[in-house]
């Protein structure tokens, strides 16, 4: 009898252990969302961008005291705009290098710098507002190109907001590159244990897709470890008719102008 009520108090006490470290470790998980999902990258306000191809710095309003930096690279004989929204790494200082491969192709092509990344003002704090701040800098882009030559296109964390702006506008195309089903989809398969309800950034790409007018491009590699080619997969099966799928085999998630498979479907699409 005394060895059954030790036995029970031994696991009653692990049980206890081990549940509040997994309430710290959620709680953790909560209050950090915003670090773990994007970890900006900031650069002063003085900071000076040097790229060989011709480019305009852009300051965005998206709220009374923060503003948006972006840089819009510019083509000769342009045919319109590709209005990029990159991963969650890295600022303008480097994303900038990508802006050739798109130019070359005829194509102006904005890059936006997220709150808190490089020298964009505020922080994070939502997906709400971070859809916002998307939203308005389309709007403002849109001041100086007609829609119809308009392609909007995201990389990785930034294919979620890309797919949402085609839902509630009317692009001539959505390319995706490396995109999630929805970004949950991803967190389950780091931490299958923070419940659903904790999460902040739903990013429910297959939902807004439902509601994409335009052609929808999606380039995957897959050897890709951080949003695995099986999320593209599921997108084509749940939009045979509206997605076109391009598998990049051996290629991981780094997705750019270096793969020739990419370089070459991109210039027929863009063509």
């Amino acid at each position: 009898m005394f060895m059954l009520k030790s036995l029970k108090l031994i696991m009653i006490a692990l049980i206890s252990f081990f549940t509040v470290i997994y309430l710290l470790i959620v709680t953790l998980l909560y209050f950090n969302q915003e670090k773990l999902i994007f970890p900006a990258t900031k650069l002063s306000k003085q900071y000076e961008f040097n790229y060989s191809n011709t480019f305009e710095e852009l300051y965005i309003p998206v709220e009374e005291d923060v503003k948006l930096n972006g840089l819009l690279f510019k083509a000769e004989n342009s045919k319109g705009l590709i209005f990029y929204l990159h991963g969650n790494g890295g600022c303008l200082d480097t994303w900038g290098d990508i802006a050739a491969t798109y130019t070359d192709l005829g194509y102006d092509i904005f890059i936006l710098d997220y709150r808190g990344y490089g020298k964009s003002g505020g922080n994070i704090e939502s997906e709400n507002q971070f859809f916002e701040d998307v939203k308005k800098s389309y709007a403002e882009l849109l001041k100086r190109y007609t829609e119809e030559n308009v392609i909007i296109m995201g990389y990785s964390i930034g294919t979620g907001s890309a797919a949402m702006l085609s839902s509630l506008n009317n692009p001539k195309l959505l390319i995706l590159k490396a995109p999630y089903y929805n970004l949950s989809n991803v967190i389950d398969g780091r931490v299958p244990f923070m419940p659903e309800f904790l999460r902040k950034y739903k990013f429910e790409t297959h939902k807004f897709l439902e509601n994409v007018n335009c052609p929808v491009y999606v380039f995957h590699g897959t050897k890709d470890k951080i949003i695995p080619y099986s999320n593209s997969e599921k997108l084509k099966e749940e939009f045979p008719d509206k997605i076109q799928l391009t598998t990049l085999k051996g290629t991981d998630h780094l997705i750019n102008g270096n793969i020739k498979a990419y370089r070459e479907k991109l210039a027929e699409i863009l063509d």
